[in-house]
């Protein structure tokens, strides 16, 4: 299978493997991407999902130039077929950590966008080409990108259509970590592994509120707030954590 699932200790493993074609996504890639995300997020048992790509050459290229991009232009498909791949609508409140090696471009750099903590590896390259072609980044990305980092840095991404740096992309906010290629998934795997170990409903409410209340005014985000905020002190989780700190506390 070009997607690959694997289910360790609480952590999902999804990998784009297509090394042969620079992980390139065809049609059947798309949907069993989706698909993958969907089975993570419904599966109780997956706390965090790493995202990665097979090989050393690239985390993934986008979409494939000899079927995928043809399909859509010639209006055999709506683009909102890949919404699921590209972690659109699926109320998705797991967290998602990217790790990237060697090219990130175009849907490739879309679908890292849609994760929440990104690792690469110092050697990495992104781009996103699309104003070359004649079309634009709509897998999430021009909604996605002015809101997670800064106005003029996400307008340098998408309107220049140059080829950036791991280094210039962790300057602009995109990425958290940049690290040595061989180091790359090993250290997401170890970020995984510590959330893992954390309250599922905390950490999923964390997501679902920075997600969810960016946009409402003040007022109306305070008060989802304290509701979510609720859910989580009456919680099963909470009254573990808080007996166990208190028993912790009484040994002095």
């Amino acid at each position: 299978m070009a997607i690959e699932f694997e289910k360790t200790d609480g952590i999902a493993t999804i990998r784009i493997a297509r090394p042969e074609k620079l992980n390139a996504l065809s049609l059947q890639m798309y949907e069993d991407l989706g698909k993958a995300f969907i089975a993570a997020r419904d599966d109780d048992d997956v706390r965090v999902v790493v995202l990665t790509g097979s090989g050393e050459k690239a985390f993934c290229v986008g979409a494939d130039l000899t079927e995928s991009i043809p399909a859509l232009a010639e209006g055999r498909f709506d683009i909102s077929a890949w919404d699921p791949a590209h972690v659109k609508g699926l109320d998705f409140y797991k967290p998602l950590i990217c790790a990237v090696r060697g090219l990130c471009i175009g849907g490739g750099f879309e679908i890292m966008l849609a994760s929440d903590i990104r690792i690469a590896a110092s050697d990495a390259v992104f781009q996103l080409p699309e104003p070359a072609h004649g079309f634009v980044p709509a897998g999430g990305t021009l909604v996605r990108l002015v809101r997670q980092i800064g106005y003029a840095h996400a307008m340098e991404v998408m309107l220049t259509g140059r080829r950036l740096s791991a280094q210039e992309l962790e300057r602009f906010g995109i990425l958290n970590h940049v690290v040595a290629a061989d180091e790359v998934e090993a250290r997401a795997q170890e970020m995984a592994a510590r959330i893992a170990r954390l309250s599922p409903l905390a950490v999923q409410t964390i997501k679902k509120a920075a997600l969810t209340l960016q946009d409402l005014p003040w007022d109306e985000a305070f008060a989802r707030e304290a509701i979510l905020g609720q859910e989580t002190f009456t919680s099963p989780d909470a009254k573990r954590g808080l007996a166990a700190f208190a028993a912790r506390a009484s040994k002095g």
